[in-house]
């Protein structure tokens, strides 16, 4: 219970229902007060000192209404696959018991108490900000044919079967900036080349569709940063730490074991030239009969969107879209130093690394970010006009174009905070805390989170929609399963399991959608590449499928126990090598396999 301390101290009695049951002395410059009080439904509260008196009410709600929300989202999420219907109910539901039962109170506090001031934070206020700048820059890029000049520079190398798919394996590792611009870019643009060299679309399907949200989602500077940021950021606000979500962010890369493991089958699978089940018969039927398409399979629409499609006539230069990448790169780098450094003097730390590390702790991820993301985006627009290669007015429409494709990031992110918020009202993290006190180790929570992260993710075909309900849920969980048994904030220990925690959220969202046939870029690669859908998810399911389950044995379960995140990825190198040595077999059974 809140409310504004007197400049001096002086007596407070509380009375509920009429009794006094505490005494409390405020002090100068408090600003709350915290009163315990019997929960037994509703009950009039009076506070009386100084001669002054107040009085509001409370309403006491049964512990495990407080996990409704979240349970409300994710259920109509299963059942109506829409997230954003889902997540308003979960809100609304939240609002619903916060407002005495009321439904006319509850529709106006969830605008006015939640989603409201999830939009004025100033923190979330940037990620919006710069998601924003980050996505007119993406359509800059695109229309001034940036992404059409690297697609160029790599075309010339693809020159047999094995070259074919690693140029498109390295053209969705360099397109790490959005998924949907990877696989929609990608897919059309390797798709004449492939098929001339009788590569299957189900192949080129699954290229694509595992260089985009597996790439995208682990790169510190992507249209999914601000996101992920924000989502982190609000949980640890909530629970009054003051870890940077950035950096925790960044930390948790070596952890996403799922994301950079299916990157790493990609392209062993390319080089060897092998493949299994599915696929190799796919595969198969494209070398011996040159059918790159299947005799039953009916190609979905391909994707053929011109608003950010570059002019006709004019020089596609790669360095439009590179320049502006290494100006958000580096203005972030040199933002997080400028921020970070400032309080920071190098006499107080034994060496350069511990120094380098305090700095970027401590940096103002978000300043950093609005920079860099502002910069990278008028150095877009600067380029094609010098070039003369846009004219004003085109640039503009394409920057328009680029905040537009965010919109439904936006009004999710914002909904997701303010599920967040929801949750912190009514104690939902310490109510499962409570029931997971002495039954769940904090040790096995990371495998556990990727599993239902997966699970959720694959039903809803929606990583975002995944990670906004699971986000603000599962950090507060694994904070205080760590608490409880004993591992302190400074603890390696807690540092290790709240970075897993956070990877498994986010990987487990991509391993989900990956495998979902509903998730759209699992669609948008099946429409991009022109691939049968059913046949691109029939294809792609067993690689996906495997790659999860070696991420959790030997990443997600090992490392909450202490094994280094990256130990486990080079021993799940290894296996991918070795099992795709033994396991997978060559396309083309000859000494000359490898070429088409």
């Amino acid at each position: 219970m809140a409310g504004t301390a007197p400049s001096v101290e002086i007596p407070l009695e509380a009375l509920v229902d009429g009794t006094v049951t505490d005494r409390i002395a405020l002090v100068p410059g408090a600003h709350t007060i915290e009163l315990s009080t019997p929960a037994r439904g509703s009950q009039e509260i009076e506070f009386r000192g100084g001669g002054a008196s107040a009085t509001t009410s409370t309403q006491a709600i049964p512990g495990w209404l407080s996990v409704v929300p979240p349970l409300v989202a994710i259920g109509l999420a299963l059942i109506f696959k829409d997230v954003i219907l889902s997540l308003l109910l979960g809100v609304f539901s939240g609002a619903l018991f916060y407002s005495h039962w009321n439904p006319v109170t509850a529709f106006a506090r969830t605008i006015d108490s939640f989603i409201v001031p999830a939009v004025a934070d100033s923190s979330h206020a940037s990620i919006l900000v710069f998601t924003t700048l980050l996505g007119g820059m993406v359509g800059l890029i695109s229309k001034s044919g940036g992404t059409q000049g690297i697609v160029n520079r790599l075309t010339p190398y693809a020159t047999d079967s094995r070259r074919g798919q690693v140029a498109t394996w390295m053209l969705g590792v360099v397109i790490f900036f959005d998924d949907y611009a990877n696989t929609l870019i990608v897919g059309p643009t390797m798709r004449p080349i492939t098929d001339r060299l009788k590569i299957s679309r189900e192949k080129l399907a699954y290229i694509v569709d595992s260089t985009a949200a597996p790439v995208v989602s682990v790169f510190p500077i992507s249209t999914w940063v601000g996101f992920e940021v924000g989502l982190i950021g609000a949980a640890l606000a909530s629970l009054g730490l003051s870890m940077n979500a950035y950096a925790a962010f960044v930390g948790s890369i070596p952890y996403r074991f799922y994301p950079l493991l299916a990157v790493t089958l990609v392209v062993t699978l390319a080089l060897s030239r092998r493949d299994a089940g599915p696929m190799l018969k796919a595969e198969r039927r494209a070398v011996e009969t040159g059918q790159v398409v299947g005799e039953s399979d009916v190609p979905l629409a391909d994707y053929s969107g011109s608003q950010l499609q570059p002019p006709e006539g004019k020089p596609c230069r790669a360095r439009n879209a590179l320049l502006p990448i290494v100006t958000v790169a580096v203005v972030t780098v040199l933002g997080l130093y400028v921020t970070g450094s400032a309080g920071t003097p190098r006499s107080d730390y034994g060496s350069t690394f511990k120094w380098v590390q305090a700095i970027f702790s401590n940096a103002d991820s978000y300043k950093a970010l609005l920079w860099a993301s502002l910069s990278g985006m008028l150095m877009a627009m600067l380029l094609p006009l010098a070039q003369r290669i846009l004219s004003i007015r085109e640039a503009t429409s394409a920057m328009v174009e680029g905040f537009r494709a965010m919109l439904l990031a936006f009004v999710v992110l914002i909904l997701a905070w303010s599920l967040g918020a929801v949750c912190t009202q009514l104690h939902t993290a310490d109510y499962l805390v409570g029931l997971s006190s002495g039954v769940l180790s904090p040790y096995w929570v990371p495998v556990l989170t990727f599993v239902l992260s997966a699970g959720i993710s694959f039903a809803t075909g929606t990583a975002w929609g995944t990670m906004a309900i699971f986000t603000p849920l599962v950090i507060p969980i694994i904070h205080g399963l760590c608490m409880e048994a004993g591992l302190g904030l400074d603890s390696p220990e807690f540092s290790r399991l709240l970075l897993g925690t956070i990877a498994s959220v986010l990987s487990g969202s991509v391993w989900g959608d990956h495998c979902s046939p509903i998730s759209d870029t699992t669609i948008l690669s099946s429409m991009a590449t022109g691939c049968d859908h059913i046949a691109h998810v029939r294809t792609q399911a067993p690689y996906a499928i495997s790659v999860g389950l070696l991420g959790m044995a030997v990443g997600n379960i090992p490392t909450a126990f202490g094994l280094s995140p990256f130990i486990s990825l080079l021993v799940g190198l290894a296996v991918i090598v070795i099992g795709v040595r033994w396991l997978a077999r060559p396309v083309v059974e000859s000494a000359g396999a490898g070429r088409a």
